[in-house]
């Protein structure tokens, strides 16, 4: 016996849903689509509840289940994605080794001493920024006492303490695996985790829409502005992970494993807590749909990453507002509640080649912009909710912050966007997509050489 869909509505008059398929018509149009060719597969299937024009599935996020697709093409689809993945870490290798050779230079004509070989400059690129406390993390864990002011001097300031421990401690326990200092590890460890990252958003997008949407995410993924962060000691890769795997076992109903998965992606970043809100809305519907009470599992073990970590700086350092306190201290960290990216933003247009804090005016623009465009086209394309729920929430703590507001590597963490965008672009006009892609190429040069120089903070 096949279950159906019930509509929307008790109107007699409305039309009845379309039967899901059993395994007898999925193995059915599996060898349809083989037969007819892997061209077949990107056709878009307008009874799907994610397809444009379609309504909000009143059964909602969980019985929206994997799309049937074509091994042949869902590989070819992989390939592309990977190789983009490839050429993305060339590109961005290609702009460190640049700005490296610029400092070399730099150097040289200041008399300072100059290295060998630009390797080492590039290395210490790679690992700037946030890479610094990451490292320092790795190496030897937080520290227990914190001094009064919090500054951000590395090893006596006590900053540390701002950082979220799941990637530092990865790359540790990766550093014991393989050879190498901790800056290898910190580096190896986000190109694995990165590879992964790429996909499980094509497998995420594969089964919301299609294959041709996943590879196009792929590609996005890899080569957003904000993608620099896949070469570089941050802990986005693993956020992107952890919340990828959420939101597929989320389509699953695997609410235990989701909400492991969700756990870990608080504990590696303070927008990880969009997780919370992505298993909320999932059980939410769940429960309205279906009744499975079990559901709110998730929604129960998301939090224990960030709780826990808060929990272990209270009894490690004697004082339980430790990470506010560094935030507040150390960065003068607060919240402008969206006045910071509009002042940037305003000043931008008011001179869009200034100098100075110019290029940080133009990268706030360039991310605010994006998170726009790309929640039109979540909207527009019906992303399922507890996806779209994930994305504003990470919009929400980009917008909020008074110091470190808008950024391309935070629009990259709400990488269901890229799904949306991918979706929605135009499939008959091959040149608009082609010159996207020429753009974001560009872009992710241009800002690896903006982050490396220390012209603005990624």
């Amino acid at each position: 016996m096949v279950d159906t869909v019930s509509p929307p509505g008790d109107d007699a008059d409305e039309p009845a849903r379309t039967p899901e398929p059993t395994n007898i018509d999925v193995m059915v149009t599996d060898t349809a689509v083989h037969a007819a060719g892997p061209d077949a597969t990107t056709a878009e299937d307008p009874s799907s509840p994610a397809a444009s024009g379609a309504p909000w599935p009143r059964s909602g996020w969980a019985e929206m289940r994997p799309r049937p697709y074509e091994r042949r093409a869902w590989y070819g689809a992989l390939g592309i994605g990977l190789g983009a993945f490839v050429v993305s870490r060339l590109i961005v290798g290609a702009a460190s080794y640049a700005t490296a050779t610029w400092e070399f230079m730099e150097r040289q004509q200041r008399g300072l001493p100059v290295p060998r070989s630009t390797r080492g400059l590039m290395e210490e690129i790679l690992v700037r920024w946030d890479g610094r406390w990451y490292r320092l993390i790795a190496l030897d864990g937080y520290q227990s006492e914190l001094p009064h002011p919090i500054s951000y001097i590395p090893n006596n300031g006590g900053a540390t303490v701002a950082f979220f421990p799941l990637y530092p401690y990865l790359a540790r326990w990766f550093g014991y695996a393989f050879p190498g200092d901790v800056e290898h590890a910190l580096l190896g460890v986000n190109i694995v985790l990165s590879i992964i990252a790429v996909v499980l958003v094509g497998m995420l997008a594969r089964d919301v829409f299609d294959v041709e949407t996943a590879t196009r995410a792929m590609v996005l993924v890899c080569l957003f502005p904000g993608a620099v962060v896949m070469s570089w000691s941050y802990a986005e890769p693993t956020l992107v992970v952890c919340a990828a795997a959420c939101l597929l076992l989320l389509m699953r109903d695997k609410w235990l494993l989701a909400g492991i998965f969700a756990a870990l992606g608080t504990a590696t970043r303070p927008n990880g807590v969009a997780l919370v809100a992505a298993c909320a809305v999932a059980a939410a519907m769940a429960i309205h749909d279906r009744r499975q009470w079990r559901s709110l599992i998730a929604v129960a073990v998301a939090p224990l990453g960030a709780l826990g970590y808060m929990t272990y700086l209270t009894v490690h350092t004697g004082e339980a507002g430790a990470w506010m306190r560094s935030q507040r201290e150390a960065w003068g960290e607060g919240w402008s509640w969206g006045a910071t990216p509009v002042r940037y933003i305003w000043r931008f247009f008011e001179n869009p080649l200034g100098s100075g804090y110019g290029p940080l005016y133009m990268h706030t623009t360039l991310a605010v912009a994006a998170l726009g465009f790309g929640i039109v086209c979540a909207v527009r394309k019906r992303l399922p909710l507890p996806m779209l729920a994930y994305c504003v929430v990470i919009g929400v703590l980009m917008l909020a912050p008074t110091i470190v507001s808008a950024r391309p590597r935070f629009v990259w963490t709400a990488f269901p966007l890229a799904i949306a965008v991918a979706a929605w672009w135009p499939r008959r006009h091959r040149y608009a997509w082609d010159a996207l892609v020429v753009l974001s190429t560009g872009s992710l040069a241009a800002f690896t050489m903006l982050y490396g120089s220390w012209a603005i903070i990624p």
